[in-house]
């Protein structure tokens, strides 16, 4: 499941704003992709404007890692930032649903915890 919201913001402003908003929550930003600009780097241009921002909160990764580290294939959480249609879409995988691929069933309140603050985060770009 996605979660996903739109704005007319600048894909620059929202990213910035997610970085500022994800910091303030404990989050670390890890790597900032500017994937629109990589691929016409490389010779294979898309036309519209993509940035992937990952970000990861230690404290969540700790308790999800020491159960399971098989979940470090899902982490750091990512958060897409796309234009489509006129618009700015600010996009991200919900963790909840990504966690019952896992059958880790115990971890769903961390989870829920951490997806209730990535809407928070993606909610302060919009």
């Amino acid at each position: 499941m996605l979660i996903n919201y739109e704005t007319t913001k600048s894909v620059e402003d929202v990213v910035k704003v997610l970085e500022e908003k994800a910091k303030s929550l404990g989050f670390g930003v890890m790597a900032v992709h500017h994937v629109s600009q990589i691929l016409s780097n490389k010779g294979v241009p898309i036309d519209y404007q993509c940035v992937i921002v990952e970000v990861c909160s230690p404290r969540h990764a700790s308790q999800v890692l020491t159960k399971n580290p098989y979940i470090s294939t899902a982490m750091p959480c990512r958060i897409s930032v796309f234009q489509k249609d006129g618009k700015t879409v600010i996009s991200t995988m919900a963790p909840t649903a990504m966690l019952e691929v896992f059958n880790e069933p115990e971890l769903k309140p961390v989870a829920e915890e951490v997806e209730k603050l990535m809407k928070e985060i993606l909610e302060a770009a919009v």
